[in-house]
């Protein structure tokens, strides 16, 4: 195999500027040490310190400084989306996901029709297996009723959406 020079050049040009990197960053930090960690009764601050909360020795504080709450927007949407999917790969393959916000306009036994904010309805199919979460417990399918608001999510196999989990929110 023949190696080209202009090849070289840039090898060797990439190699020099690497060294002079290197060269310059290692006494600067030498210089200039990391600070050390601050003691353990200290609070630090971090971008998410809000009246609600704040981060201290490593974990989220509620505003009244109890140790171990949950983040307070553990609750908001991570999107905006009204419904979606996404090609995912598993091990068996690649699989469709998809996911839908709405209002519920029919329910029956195996099935639930959500009609999401820009006019789509989708129809989906719920078994044994299908997680359903009302107001925060765990609920049947019968529990849901025509007017809920839902995120649906599971997968799709030609025109069947099989759902996985049904979530309505906690009221308000």
């Amino acid at each position: 195999m023949r190696t080209n020079r202009k090849t070289i050049a840039a090898g060797v040009g990439a190699a020099g500027l690497l060294g002079l990197g290197l060269y310059l960053a290692v006494p600067a930090a030498a210089a200039n040490p990391s600070p050390s960690p601050s003691p353990s009764g200290q609070t630090r601050t971090h971008p998410g310190d809000n009246p609600r909360g704040k981060w201290h020795d490593g974990k989220w504080h509620d505003g009244k400084g109890h140790p171990g709450k949950r983040h307070p927007h553990r609750h908001a949407r991570p999107f905006r989306g009204v419904h979606g999917e996404a090609t995912v790969r598993r091990k068996d393959g690649f699989h469709l996901a998809t996911w839908q916000h709405g209002k519920i306009t029919a329910v029956s036994s195996t099935t639930l029709t959500v009609r999401s904010d820009d006019g789509v309805s989708w129809t989906w199919t719920a078994n044994a297996n299908t997680r359903v979460h009302k107001n925060g417990e765990k609920a049947a399918l019968k529990a849901l009723v025509a007017g809920d608001r839902v995120l649906v999510a599971g997968e799709r196999s030609g025109d069947t959406r099989d759902a996985r989990l049904i979530r309505v929110p906690r009221s308000r």
